[in-house]
């Protein structure tokens, strides 16, 4: 089984992280070695992996390389990085580190000696479309192309036999001197797809379980995450579904991407895809909410979806901030000591999740499924080997009951909570979510499942019954239909209703129930089969929605 499948990461920007001076002062200080002081913290969340964005020399904000060999003497030296990754490594973090190839700073050896001999420079050819047919935006007596127009990085010519084997060489010293693990390649959308197969042969020659992740920001994922090219890539459009659906109470869309990228069939269902709700490049998840109660359901999705969660340093206790004209992405990336983490109740949330997810097969490695989908409540599937889970969310600020479908199994479990079993009769369950709830419910035949170690999380009120608890007012219930069972059904306000047929939504694969008044203009219906097959409360009492009566 591939590491990443089995990981939680954790995202830090090393400049912003460390506080290290905007500008590069020359002066070596290894402010990253307070990584180290960091590790409990990470162990706590349950987090194996470790994404340093930018730690080579530059002149300002590490995408600007000045030195593949080297790292930013604002952060440390090659030694003082070294112990760095030994000691995640001791711990059993692995270590991914930002590729930035694409294109290099002004600052850049290479670069620098184009400026001075001109041509005469043996390094002309290195830099994609140099000439001497104009001046450069800086001044230069000479053009050359910069990344998406920004001339302080120069685009490199990743087709010249030279530029590969120095890049290629400082690859092979991170692998061999700090033993990473892996490469987020940036702006891998924009790259030669031919030095992505060479870098691709290249590492995995030395180390078949290396991991190759690229930044796309739009368009076909596959085009660059396939067997030929990179691993995996960052997944933007459900980025933007995940706080986007919690903003709009509209659980649609994100289940409308999840099922388009991954259920049987979905586009990306052989992608691993790196996920994330947050990053170095938007607006922290704290900022971006309009309900800061959202937040945990937010990270819930991330952790439970298929592919490999990422948390961006910080945001993990709801850390704001908010890119801006003036400081520019700066807000978005600030200083954080080990004195500054709170252990609040989303962190406490957070770290669930990953005890959660490490301990589940299914959660890592199974298939995709929507199994309700409603404005402000979600139910997902997950499944392997055996192995079936629901993930059920609320994103109302009240409880909410509702009913589904399972693939058998006579209990629920809520290994979340830790505390709170549902029956499952005739191979449908009813529960409750909380307000703003989560719950991961095992489908089991009776067994109680073995729980993930670390602290449960409080998420049933008072008003949810536990399973003791509520067992006597759920046997007073009259039993619901079998899912599907043709013939006459009474709706719990007296209207009667013939049933058609059940179908499946082409969108989102919700199961629908087809019906057909017996009343009036006899009209036609279809509801989702989760709310039809459902209780509700009248008078206190709990009856079936829709009671078969022939």
């Amino acid at each position: 089984m591939y590491w990443v499948n089995e990981s939680v990461f954790y995202h830090i920007y090393p400049l912003g992280f460390c506080g290290a001076p905007r500008v590069n002062d020359g002066k070596l200080e290894c402010r990253l070695d307070k990584v180290i002081d960091f590790i409990p913290h990470l162990k706590k969340m349950n987090v194996n992996a470790v994404y340093f964005g930018p730690v080579f020399r530059s002149t300002t904000h590490g995408y600007d390389t000045n030195d593949y060999y080297n790292i930013d003497n604002r952060l440390g030296d090659n030694d003082s990085f070294e112990r760095v990754c030994q000691a995640l490594h001791d711990n059993g973090i692995k270590v991914v580190l930002d590729g930035v190839f694409n294109h290099v700073g002004r600052g850049f050896w290479a670069f620098e000696d184009v400026r001075k001999n001109l041509q005469g420079s043996p390094y002309c050819s290195w830099f994609q479309n140099l000439n001497f047919g104009g001046n450069s935006p800086w001044g230069d007596p000479f053009w050359y192309e910069g990344w998406e127009g920004n001339y302080d990085l120069v685009k490199l010519n990743l087709r010249h036999p030279d530029v590969k084997q120095h890049i290629f060489g400082a690859v092979g010293m991170w692998m061999d001197k700090f033993k990473i693990d892996g490469l987020r390649l940036d702006v891998a959308y924009c790259m030669d797809q031919d030095f992505l197969r060479e870098l691709k042969h290249f590492c995995k020659s030395k180390d078949s379980q290396f991991w190759l992740m690229g930044e796309i920001i739009h368009g076909d994922y596959a085009r660059l995450a396939n067997p030929d090219l990179l691993d995996s890539c960052t997944n933007y459009e459900c980025y933007k579904g995940i706080y986007s659906s919690h903003n709009d109470h509209n659980y649609f869309e994100i289940a409308h991407s999840l099922n388009r990228q991954f259920a049987n069939g979905g586009i990306y269902h052989n992608i691993y895809t790196y996920n994330f709700v947050d990053n170095h490049d938007v607006n922290r998840l704290a900022s971006t909410l309009k309900d800061p109660a959202h937040g945990k359901n937010a990270y819930s999705v991330l952790y439970f979806m298929p592919g490999v969660p990422s948390v961006y340093y910080g945001s993990e206790w709801g850390i704001k901030g908010q890119k801006n004209k003036t400081e520019h992405d700066y807000p978005i990336r600030p200083c954080v000591d080990v004195s500054d983490i709170e252990e609040n109740e989303l962190f406490r949330h957070v770290c669930r999740l990953g005890a959660v997810r490490r301990k589940y097969k299914a959660l890592k490695y199974g298939s995709f499924m929507n199994t309700v989908i409603r404005n402000e409540q979600l139910v997902f599937k997950r499944s392997f080997e055996g192995e079936t889970i629901y993930i059920a969310l609320n994103l109302s600020d009240k409880a909410f009951e509702l009913g589904f479908n399972t693939d058998g199994g006579s209990k629920l479990y809520d290994v979340f909570d830790g505390r709170t079993v549902y029956d499952v009769s005739g191979n449908y369950a009813n529960i409750t979510i909380p307000a703003y709830g989560t719950r991961v419910l095992v489908l089991t035949n009776g067994e109680k499942p073995e729980y993930p170690d670390g602290d449960v999380i409080d998420a049933a009120s008072a008003e949810i019954p536990s399973a003791e608890a509520g067992a006597s007012a759920q046997d007073e219930r009259k039993p619901l239909p079998p899912v599907g069972a043709p013939g006459r059904y009474r709706h719990f306000k007296g209207g009667e209703y013939e049933f058609i047929c059940l179908a499946k939504d082409s969108e989102t694969s919700e199961e629908l129930v087809i019906y057909k008044a017996l009343y009036g203009d006899q009209k036609i219906w279809a509801r989702p089969s989760a709310i039809f097959y459902q209780y509700v409360n009248v008078d206190g009492k709990e009856v079936p929605r829709f009671e078969k009566i022939d």
